[in-house]
């Protein structure tokens, strides 16, 4: 074995020696990198022939980027060719799961998603949004944004070696990225200017996530809730010196602000983390949560990441490294690859334990089944992705979900268009799903990145919304640009397929389930598994359910069931006021399958109450949709009722009238429409009529025989019992 070995180190310091011009295989010693040594990616694929041809076997255009130093590829070619050594460094030993995460398996308590926020490019905001534009195709890449500063003229030169200048001028933007309500946080304008845009899109995808699960956001205050946001860019308030935000440029430039803050304006007293690991940030801030979560630190954690680019500077190092697609379009797996697409965005998603989400009540979008994290240690430069570093932590999460790589059906994959890394990251996952699958269910493969480009600290957070939308829908999307795969993988060695056009989530009779991978040019790479709801907890309990018995969530019926309904809705000032009324009229009238009754549910027991209210109220959708219209104009309508809540809050006060304000019928009409109120008015009924021997109900509802008016409501017994029942 050990003669075997030698040999084929001296081939490969040979091989290494001949494709460099070097004096000798000596020259090749010494642990150093291929990088070091002088290896790029065109004579990396030369050694790669030559090894393929002297050894006999197959080997990825990748390999010397896998296996980064002359004797770890012997080693590994040593293991291909003479078979693994028991205890040694081969290619097992390389790939083992981490104890933690292999003992974790099956019995590791599963997180929930129960809420998301949003914003990307395109317009996309919540999950709806970014759901429409990934489906339908959109490729959302423009121009340069305009209100930056940034000389786009300047800026742009088709020359990647001019110094100063990008030579693409498109990306994925969020054009609104300036757009901040900082009265509605409480937050003064001179402080508002001086916050970078990705402290203020967070506050308010914190507060979208929030109310999207259902929580009040203002409930929570003093609750052992986390925060953990992904965040890498901190150049905002560069340019920024001197001017009248000094004073809040410490604060509102600090990326470890960034997570405090949320936690400041919301009161928020578990632990409060912002993660860099470039471009895996947000998918680490989602492990990160999920085993805080575990651990009983909090109960409940916002987790996700952001990216909002106040200078040009990653456009013009980039394109110094040639590593931008000049269209800045990013060709996941694509033969037509040729560099990344800068892009933009925001994502937080509300995680529960899945046990405390059914006890809740909270609606449950997906689960968090498995996760890990790890680095690509000593590989072939700072930057350069690793293969097997990516099959380890596909390995770890597998095993922390305890399933095997064919539980998985779909895995949006990092996917940035770059002719080095998209083919590494294909090889691992040919390597860690596509084997011993069964015979036609191969994994599909994507990359929201090319919609939306390269969000950065918001891409795997990105990916994630996308893959619980397409479980939830059973579609999974098309990657756009990926009509011909990468020449550069050998797509033949595993069953994996690129899904280059929307497809019906395959049926394989358990729930479905996707990966997410992230990997940060840190060398921090991050895979978390995805998996369907459990039946009973995605959607079927109603907003605003109630808990029986501890764990048994039972919907609630609706408070109406016909008749008159009201919406109610309310804002910080009155022009916010209208906007809100604008906002849920648009929504509702782009859903006609929804119930009035249901819309009034949830606006009264999901949503933040605010000074400035108003109550439409209506017989049905029409005359409700018609209230709206003349709130969001700021003019009266039939219905419509607008009010100010004094400083200092307004107290409720309940008038139980004496005997005099009783009548024969009535609550009738009230005990026809309502469920609620029936019920609460029967058994009251029910234990008057048992103390007193007389029937309550008959005199009140006036159900008398033979009809007319019921004089013994007059009577002081019955009007007594009656006003009691009904009050």
């Amino acid at each position: 074995r050990a003669e075997g070995e030698r040999a084929v180190r001296r081939v490969v310091l040979s091989a290494a020696a001949a494709v460099l011009g070097l004096s000798g295989p000596e020259a090749a010693e010494g642990g150093r990198s291929f990088r070091e040594l002088g290896f790029d990616s065109l004579t990396a694929v030369e050694l790669r022939n030559r090894l393929q041809a002297a050894a006999g076997i197959g080997l990825p255009a990748t390999v010397v980027f896998d296996y980064p130093t002359p004797a770890a590829l012997a080693g590994h070619l040593a293991a291909r060719i003479l078979g693994p050594q028991v205890g040694g460094e081969g290619a097992a030993a390389l790939l083992a799961v981490p104890a933690a995460a292999a003992s974790a398996g099956a019995g590791q308590e599963l997180v929930a998603v129960v809420g998301i926020g949003c914003r990307f490019p395109g317009g996309a905001a919540g999950t709806e949004g970014l759901w429409d534009l990934v489906v339908s195709g959109t490729d959302a890449v423009g121009g340069f944004p305009s209100d930056r500063g940034w000389d786009a003229g300047a800026l742009f030169d088709p020359d990647p070696d001019r110094p100063g200048t990008s030579y693409a001028r498109e990306g994925g933007f969020l054009y609104e990225a300036g757009w901040f309500d900082a009265g509605f946080f409480g937050i003064s304008p001179r402080e508002a200017l001086a916050m970078d845009p990705q402290q203020r899109l967070l506050l308010e995808v914190c507060w979208e996530a929030l109310e999207d699960a259902g929580i009040d956001p203002s409930g929570l205050r003093g609750s052992a809730a986390g925060v953990f946001a992904g965040v890498i860019y901190h150049d905002y308030g560069a340019g920024l010196a001197g001017g009248e935000g000094e004073g809040f440029l410490l604060t509102g430039g600090s990326g470890g602000v960034a997570s405090g803050r949320v936690a400041y304006v919301l009161g928020l007293q578990g632990p409060a983390v912002t993660v860099d690991t470039a471009c895996s940030s947000s998918l680490v801030a989602v492990h990160l949560a999920a085993q805080s979560l575990r651990a009983g630190e909090c109960g409940l954690a916002l987790a996700g990441g952001v990216t909002v680019m106040a200078t040009p500077g990653t456009f013009i190092e980039f394109s110094r490294q040639r590593g931008l697609a000049p269209d800045g379009r990013c060709k996941a797996f694509s033969d037509g690859a040729d560099g990344t697409g800068w892009g933009e965005g925001a994502g937080v998603l509300v995680l529960e334990r899945l046990a405390d989400a059914r006890r809740n009540g909270h609606r449950v979008l997906a689960v968090v089944a498995g996760s890990a994290v790890n680095q690509d240690g000593a590989s072939n430069g700072l930057t350069a992705p690793n293969g097997p570093a990516q099959q380890r932590v596909i390995a770890a999460a597998l095993a922390s979900a305890g399933l095997g790589p064919a539980d998985v059906d779909v895995v949006e994959g990092h996917g940035t268009g770059t002719t080095l890394g998209d083919p590494i990251e294909a090889q691992a996952l040919i390597a860690a799903y596509g084997q011993g699958r069964p015979e036609g269910r191969p994994l599909w493969l994507g990359s929201v990145k090319s919609n939306i480009g390269h969000a950065q600290a918001a891409a795997g957070v990105a990916g994630m919304i996308k893959m619980i939308a397409a479980m939830g829908h059973g579609i999974i999307p098309p990657t756009l640009h990926a009509a011909v795969p990468t020449a550069k993988v050998d797509w033949r060695a595993g069953q994996v397929r690129l899904a280059a056009g929307a497809l019906p989530w395959p049926e394989t009779g358990r729930p479905r389930r996707a990966g997410v991978s992230s990997f940060g040019f840190s060398g921090t790479n991050a895979h978390i598994i995805l998996e369907q709801p459990p039946a009973g907890t995605d959607g079927a309990v109603a907003e605003g359910g109630k808990r029986d018995s501890g764990t048994a969530v039972t919907p609630a019926g609706p408070a109406l069931g016909s008749g008159v309904t009201a919406w109610l809705v309310s804002a910080r000032d009155p022009g916010a006021l209208e906007a809100q009324a604008g906002r849920l009229s648009e929504w509702v009238s782009a859903r006609p399958g929804l119930d009035a009754a249901d819309v009034a549910w949830s606006l009264a027991t999901t949503r933040s109450v605010f000074e400035y209210r108003a109550v439409v109220t209506g017989q049905g959708r029409d005359e409700l949709l018609a209230g709206l219209s003349g709130l969001a104009a700021g003019e009266p309508a039939a219905g419509l009722v607008t009010g100010v809540v004094p400083p200092g809050g307004a107290r409720v006060g309940f008038l139980f009238p004496g005997q005099g304000s009783q009548r024969a019928g009535m609550g009738a009409g009230l005990r026809a429409v309502s469920p609620v109120f029936a019920a609460a008015f029967d058994e009251a009924c029910a234990l008057l009529e048992a103390e007193l021997g007389v029937p309550v109900a008959e005199v009140v509802l006036g159900d008398r025989d033979g009809g007319g008016e019921d004089g013994r409501a007059d009577q002081t017994l019955w009007a007594q019992a009656g006003l009691f029942a009904v009050q």
